[in-house]
């Protein structure tokens, strides 16, 4: 039996005596609980997703600042008569030692942070699962070749090596900082990527695709990938805010690309003007704050995934709502 929202607010439309029928009342309060559950439940849904869609949403914006940079400020390297000025209706984060505007630094540097930590990200993930996957899915040789790699880079100081790569490279542009940063960065995710597909392959699925003569190659796309890519969505978006964080104190060091733009290389010549001590503080603040928004927002993104992925966290989650769902029961009923 159903009823329209008009017949359960007003018993007497539905055709029936609100006490004579005890079936139907028994019906329609149960109707009356199942909706207000599934509305809880697209609360609790909408709730959990938070993370994700700020994190989003915040990347998008710096996205689209880093695609609109070159046509919107083409030179910002260009000087002007006032030096050190605070924000202002002409400059809204102030002007440099030599009359550069700081908002226009920090408008075009969006570009090269952004594009360091897509490259490094993309290439973090690409050798993780060739490493990671590849090794593991094959076996024998291979896996124990691979480990063995991983292992070696694993183990070298992550600092020191990025440093000591990067002061001997000659041309060091963005592209090729986001790629030294990448090569020292990714055996940790091959590691997990590992651990994970040993997991998978030896499920009954993989098993039944085995026996079924399909080759190795559709095992790995349709069977073993679809279930890993949480994981490198995860290490993605942690690649990207660890190459981002890592150029960022190459440029401060001095170490980052000659000529390029990029937040750390804002924050380096800030320093080296000594701005902190001359209180310029419009100089320093907001790209050291375009950096922490954005590992915020990158570090949401990771943390929601994570959410999906961790078995300990969703037990955790599921634990939390039925104690609250038996709270608002017991409530209820006192």
């Amino acid at each position: 039996m159903s009823f329209t929202q008009q017949e359960l607010a007003d018993p007497e439309l539905s055709g029936s005596e609100p006490d004579a029928d005890d079936d139907t009342a028994a019906a329609r309060t149960g109707f009356l609980r199942a909706a207000g559950r599934a509305r809880r439940g697209d609360r609790r849904r909408t709730s959990r997703g938070w993370k994700f869609w700020v994190g989003i949403a915040i990347c998008a914006f710096f996205a689209l600042v880093a695609l609109t940079a070159p046509f919107l400020v083409p030179n910002p390297n260009q000087s002007s008569p006032v030096g050190l000025q605070p924000p202002s209706a002409d400059h809204w984060f102030g002007t440099t030692n030599i009359g550069q505007d700081v908002f226009a630094q920090v408008y075009a540097g969006t570009t090269g942070s952004v594009v360091i930590g897509v490259v490094a990200g993309a290439i973090t993930v690409v050798l993780s699962m060739l490493f990671g996957i590849g090794g593991a899915f094959l076996g024998g040789f291979w896996d124990n070749l691979s480990s063995l790699i991983s292992n070696v880079f694993l183990v070298i100081p992550g600092l020191p090596l990025l440093i000591i790569v990067t002061d001997y490279v000659e041309s060091r542009d963005i592209v090729v900082i986001a790629i030294v940063i990448a090569l020292v960065s990714w055996a940790g995710a091959a590691r997990v990527l590992r651990a994970q597909t040993l997991s998978v392959r030896s499920r009954d699925y993989v098993d039944a695709a085995r026996v079924a003569s399909e080759s190795s190659w559709r095992i790995m796309l349709r069977e073993i990938l679809p279930n890993l890519m949480p994981i490198i969505a995860s290490q993605f978006v942690f690649g990207a805010l660890g190459a981002i964080l890592a150029e960022a104190g190459l440029s401060f060091l001095g170490l980052g690309a000659p000529g390029g733009k990029s937040w750390g290389s804002i924050l380096f010549f800030a320093q080296n003007a000594q701005a902190i001590t001359l209180g310029a503080w419009w100089w320093f603040v907001p790209p050291g704050l375009c950096i922490a928004i954005l590992g915020a927002a990158l570090g949401l993104i990771n943390f929601s995934i994570d959410e999906r992925i961790n078995p300990r966290l969703r037990t955790a989650a599921i634990a939390k709502r039925s104690r609250s769902r038996s709270t608002a029961t017991k409530g209820a009923a006192a």
